[in-house]
């Protein structure tokens, strides 16, 4: 039996977060989860009560830090920090609100929630952090162009992390997932194609990350798309997207 692991997700109250902390937690880790809705959090913490640990707060709120420190605390240390959450909008008419939500939660409150977990790593000598990225930070999108450009910052950012580990020269995995349609409760998604459950696509962001793969496509087609968009004719793309 593998050692069990410390781990937070933020942003697990439903969807992949919901289905990853599940899976963490029936393994036998301790787990802390967190979100805005705290029944729903409370929900999930029944299923495993001795092994899941709740938070409620909002990214965009001014409690990260102290939340993430406490739920440390609670579970007696940090090995895997997996940012999950993210806000997602169309915005044809570009609303400003729209906009500013978006990075506000994809950018600003990852980046304050990250920059904490790496340093923590950093000074432990080893650690995890996995990031919730999208197919869609390959290319920019005029239905959503705050959306993508957000998920293109993740990737970069987790990118970045992973070169400074190295020259740090801290054990440190950074994790990239992209997703691709995947299917929940939440957000169905109907008419697209290569669409994956919530469950399947837990499973497979479980897996990658015990392997510590720097880039991690969910589900593992999507890869092919990914090589696809990155040289797709921008003439084209700009009549699709």
């Amino acid at each position: 039996m593998k050692d069990s692991k410390k781990i937070i997700i933020i942003g697990a109250s439903s969807g992949i977060g919901k289905e990853v902390a599940l899976l963490y937690a029936k393994r036998g880790d301790k787990v802390g989860i967190t979100g805005r809705r705290e029944h729903l959090l409370l929900d999930i913490k029944s299923q495993y009560p001795t092994n899941i640990f709740t938070s409620c707060f909002d990214v965009m709120g001014p409690d990260n830090i102290t939340s993430i420190e406490r739920l440390i605390q609670e579970m007696g240390g940090l090995d895997l920090l997996i940012f999950n959450s993210g806000y997602s909008d169309a915005s044809k008419e570009l609303r400003w609100e729209t906009e500013h939500t978006t990075i506000k939660t994809n950018v600003v409150g990852m980046v304050e929630i990250i920059n904490y977990a790496f340093n923590y790593f950093s000074k432990k000598g080893w650690g995890q952090i996995a990031i919730t990225s999208s197919i869609a930070a390959i290319r920019g999108n005029s239905f959503a162009p705050a959306y993508s450009a957000s998920k293109a910052f993740i990737s970069n950012y987790a990118e970045g992390l992973q070169i400074k580990a190295g020259r740090l020269k801290k054990d440190i995995t950074v994790t990239d997932i992209k997703a691709g349609f995947i299917n929940t409760k939440e957000t169905p998604i109907k008419g697209r194609f290569w669409i994956a459950s919530s469950h399947k696509a837990a499973r497979q962001i479980v897996q990658g990350i015990d392997k510590k793969k720097r880039v991690l496509y969910v589900t593992k087609r999507w890869q092919l798309i990914a090589i696809i968009m990155a040289v797709f004719p921008f003439r084209i793309l700009k009549r699709i997207v």
